[in-house]
């Protein structure tokens, strides 16, 4: 998965992979070359003469990982575990009565209020991401639904609706689709 679909580097991987520059320091103290450092460690050639360049330049300690990419996080993690807290007692406790969710807005103005610093909304969805909390969605439902009818339809007239249907076509039809027709 790539940076931009949503990947990116956890703090296992980061560690895997500073585990691997330090074999990479072993092999190159005992004279293998960055060729068969590359093939040995499965890395690219390209990689393997970078780390050995630095290695040359300042020894192990200079193929060790220097952390995340990016700014630090906007709240330490005392901050996060109190945020949590918060968060656990429920928007009626912030003052939320009508709407019992949490919405990024509302983390935003929490955390606001909590510590005095303002934050935006991929900030707030970072530390509630942080925290292993995840998008919850709402499931909104008509108000004239007839469940019965839904029931009746599904269990009576969609087997009649699929048998009916050219072969390979069973995936492709929702009883929605085919109930338009």
């Amino acid at each position: 998965m790539r940076y931009g679909d949503g990947g990116g580097v956890d703090q296992a991987e980061r560690a895997r992979r500073g585990q691997v520059r330090q074999w990479a320091a072993e092999l190159f103290a005992v004279g293998v070359s960055a060729v068969e450092v590359a093939g040995l460690l499965e890395v690219s050639t390209k990689s393997a003469y970078q780390w050995r360049r630095a290695w040359v330049a300042g020894g192990a300690a200079a193929l060790a990982s220097k952390g995340a990419s990016g700014p630090d996080p906007k709240l330490s993690d005392v901050q996060l575990a109190r945020l949590k807290v918060r968060l656990d007692l429920g928007p009626a406790a912030a003052g939320y009565g009508a709407d019992q969710r949490w919405t990024l807005v509302r983390v935003v103005a929490l955390i606001a209020t909590m510590f005095h610093l303002r934050v935006g909304i991929t900030t707030a969805w970072q530390a509630m991401r942080r925290l292993g909390y995840t998008a919850q969605l709402p499931i909104h439902r008509a108000a004239e639904r007839d469940e019965q009818a839904i029931t009746h339809w599904r269990r009576y007239q969609w087997p009649a609706v699929k048998r009916s249907l050219p072969a390979g076509a069973h995936g492709s039809v929702s009883p929605t689709s085919a109930a338009k027709r």
